[in-house]
């Protein structure tokens, strides 16, 4: 049985869950370099109540929104995004690291913590007006979020907002997408590398 949408529990719940998914997440320190301490959503995935709860975080924000697709960006929003878009009842567009889509496709560079990449779209993922939630797992530079926010708003969509689980406030890219006027919306953060 599926839970309820009803949005006069939410607020109350919203704050447990929120608990319930940052004590989930496993920090794996020095990986992938010495000194970062890494975020692993990976528990939150195996764990089928916590994965519940997580999505359901989502969409009880978005329900109402009605997106008309959610855009996840490669690879653990794509995880997130293609559950949260089949439980809206919208379509999902993947955002592919470069070489990825077999048709053509719109490209745009960014920097990492650790270098430089390059992300793709096919370019009839959107119409010009269409409404896309961006989502991805984590938010350190903001490089990759950017990157996706540029393609979709290339091809002439409205990104309502931009979505992730974990914000990682001292790589300041929560900051940075928010003063390229991007609203975000993240469940947890952690402080620290």
């Amino acid at each position: 049985m599926r839970p309820s949408l009803d949005r006069r529990a939410a607020p109350l719940a919203a704050m447990d869950d929120r608990a319930l998914i940052r004590q989930t997440i496993r920090t794996v320190p020095d990986w992938p370099t010495p000194g970062v301490q890494f975020r692993d959503i990976t528990p939150l995935l195996q764990n089928p109540k916590v994965f519940r709860v997580l999505i359901d975080q989502f969409v009880h924000r978005y329900f109402d929104q009605r997106p008309g697709a959610v855009a996840g960006l490669d690879a653990r929003g794509f995880i997130i995004g293609s559950v949260l878009a089949y439980e809206l009842n919208i379509g999902f567009i993947p955002i592919r690291k470069k070489g990825k889509l077999p048709y053509a496709t719109v490209a745009e560079s960014y920097e990492l913590e650790y270098g430089s990449a390059t992300v793709e779209m096919h370019t009839d993922a959107v119409q010009p007006g269409d409404r896309v939630l961006l989502i991805d797992d984590l938010i350190a530079t903001g490089g990759t979020m950017m990157a996706g926010k540029r393609l979709l708003e290339r091809l002439g969509a409205v990104v309502i907002e931009g979505a992730a689980i974990v914000d990682l406030p001292e790589l300041g890219g929560a900051a940075k997408l928010r003063a390229s006027g991007l609203q975000l919306f993240t469940l947890v953060s952690f402080e620290g590398h």
